[in-house]
């Protein structure tokens, strides 16, 4: 497949950060995606997409060499498996997961493999997204944060000149666009930004990662624990501004199947460890005026879901023994976990 020579326009900025939203938070990519199987029926396809980074490097070098010195200045950027350590505590281990079935993310380094056998404890982002009901209750506790409520719909909130594109991008999803018309920008954007293959697969049966750590070791008999509620994963992302949801749909079905190579560049990042490279990434793509929405956007999904999770982990780092799972993009920064955990107190080493 010829594609044209790569550049970073609006469309891709946009579909960067809400593709972003949806391996971070990890009810959004589930629950998008059990809305959208229960419209449509998936066919199991292979995924498909070209490494955007390998593209960068042959046609704009000095791009691809400002991205690799910008991602070598990410703290704690390129290890997935940490161990953390307190005096007199077994010691604990904290793991960067994406929310995906892809196989290069499902099977887990060894060392990764080793720590999580170890662990008496696995803890999650929320086991929450274990239980269906759970999750389909959710909808039920807070419409508001998913669905129009108030007569308003999909459609209305949209400008007029958009409305064909979602009904056709809809249409070739086997979605009827009547059956989506109470959705939120958001939830249908995070639903069309996952690959049709990844959906299959989930449709198929085969679990995310973190779904798959959670149900194993349960098979196994360990303990599993959450570290968040569905709720407020969802209270996150509902609470940045519409515009800004509306915004990601749009470019989300602008830029079609190129959202293939977006996935494709992330998991190629994620298999390689080089999680500090995908923030650079999207800082770069980002236009300057768009600089405070993106502030807003790593404040509420990042940084403030950091400081829960770093204060629902300790319990469980105190008491030792501890795999903790959490979607990959948490980790590294300076107001990343590992940084979080370390000012608090806790030493915590890169593992391989």
């Amino acid at each position: 497949m010829n594609r044209p020579p790569f550049s970073f326009d609006v469309a891709a900025r946009l579909a960067l950060r809400l593709l972003a939203a949806a391996n971070v938070l990890l009810a959004l990519g589930l629950l998008a995606t059990l809305l959208l199987i229960s419209q449509a029926r998936a066919e199991v396809a292979a995924c498909t997409g070209t490494d955007l980074l390998a593209q960068i490097e042959a046609e704009d070098p000095d791009t691809f060499a400002r991205l690799r010195a910008e991602a070598s200045a990410v703290s704690n950027g390129s290890n997935l498996l940490w161990k953390v350590e307190k005096p007199g505590v077994e010691p604990s281990w904290l793991f960067g997961t994406m929310h995906l079935t892809d196989p290069r993310v499902t099977d887990l380094p060894d060392a990764a493999r080793s720590a999580y056998h170890g662990a008496r404890t696995v803890v999650i982002e929320t086991t929450d997204i274990l239980d269906q009901a759970k999750m389909m209750a959710a909808m039920v506790e807070r419409p508001d944060l998913m669905m129009y409520t108030d007569g308003t719909t999909l459609t209305s909130s949209l400008p007029a000149d958009k409305v064909r594109i979602i009904e056709d991008a809809l249409a070739a999803r086997g979605v009827p666009p009547a059956s989506v018309s109470k959705m939120k920008p958001w939830m249908l954007a995070a639903a069309l930004a996952i690959p049709a293959c990844e959906t299959a697969r989930q449709a198929a049966g085969l679990r995310i990662l973190d779904v798959k750590l959670a149900q194993d070791a349960r098979t196994d008999g360990k303990p599993v624990e959450g570290l968040e509620t569905m709720i407020g994963q969802l209270e996150a992302m509902a609470s940045l501004p519409l515009e800004f949801h509306i915004d990601g749909l749009i470019a989300t079905l602008d830029l079609g199947d190129r959202m293939a190579d977006i996935f494709e560049t992330m998991v190629i990042l994620y298999h390689r460890e080089e999680i500090g490279m995908i923030w650079p990434l999207f800082r770069a793509v980002l236009p300057e005026e768009d600089a405070s929405g993106y502030e807003a956007f790593e404040t509420v999904m990042i940084d403030t879901r950091n400081e829960t999770m770093r204060r629902n982990a300790m319990p469980f780092l105190d008491a030792g023994g501890a795999f903790i799972a959490v979607g990959a993009l948490h980790l590294p920064g300076e107001r990343g976990l590992v940084a979080m955990l370390r000012a608090s107190g806790y030493a915590v080493s890169p593992m391989r």
